[in-house]
């Protein structure tokens, strides 16, 4: 069982934290998180946790969020973010993906973080910033591999676009989807057969009208 912690970042309210225009980070985190969750279902012996409020309304403190990650002994951890620059509007661009910059740095974290990137960055359709490193809490705080991606820029009139589209943001979200299951080798779960076929003392009905032809 492959046990992986789903983090969509600030919520709704936290300052700072949008577009020039007002567009709320969390928005942009939580579908891309939605499509993440939706895509590992179709998964084997996957058991997510989100740890960020999923209606947004409250910033749960990041060591409540890393707390529990631990807690529940989670095999990896990923947050969603998106970019902010100067908070103006401005031409630069571009997708990250951040591990941990200290002495405890974890190679699965960067093997992971060397899958996810290109991919997000080619759902997005934005420039590859590549694999960086940061102090951040969510990554020196967590006992598993954790990385932390950033989207795109919220205040870049470039970027902003693909961040107002649904299918880049899905898109996004199922590109480290992909990632995961790639690394942690996941198989598809299998098509199910409707409850006909699997009855194996119900005949076909073609069947069951011949039989009844030759009593």
């Amino acid at each position: 069982m492959v046990k992986i912690v789903l983090d969509a970042g600030h919520g709704q309210g936290t300052l700072g934290k949008q577009s020039p225009d007002g567009e709320r980070e969390w928005g942009f985190n939580s579908q891309v998180v939605e499509a993440r969750e939706a895509k590992l279902k179709a998964y084997e012996n996957v058991e997510v946790l989100r740890v960020d409020d999923s209606t947004g309304k409250t910033d749960i403190p990041l060591v409540e969020r890393t707390n529990k990650a631990n807690k529940w002994q989670a095999d990896v951890y990923v947050a969603v973010h998106h970019n902010a620059n100067t908070g103006s509007w401005g031409n630069w661009t571009g997708v990250e993906t951040f591990t941990f910059n200290g002495q405890s740095v974890s190679t699965k974290s960067t093997e992971l973080a060397k899958l996810v990137q290109p991919r997000i960055a080619k759902a997005m359709g934005l420039t590859d910033r590549g694999v960086r490193q940061a102090n951040f809490h969510v990554l020196r705080e967590t006992k598993m591999p954790a990385i932390l991606t950033e989207g795109g820029f919220m205040d870049s009139f470039i970027d902003i676009q693909a961040l107002r589209s649904t299918d880049k943001l899905r898109a996004q979200g199922e590109a480290i989807a992909e990632a995961l299951a790639v690394y942690y080798k996941l198989k598809k779960k299998s098509v199910e057969t409707d409850a006909y076929d699997k009855d194996p003392f119900r005949l076909p009905d073609l069947q069951r009208n011949f039989n009844r032809r030759s009593i």
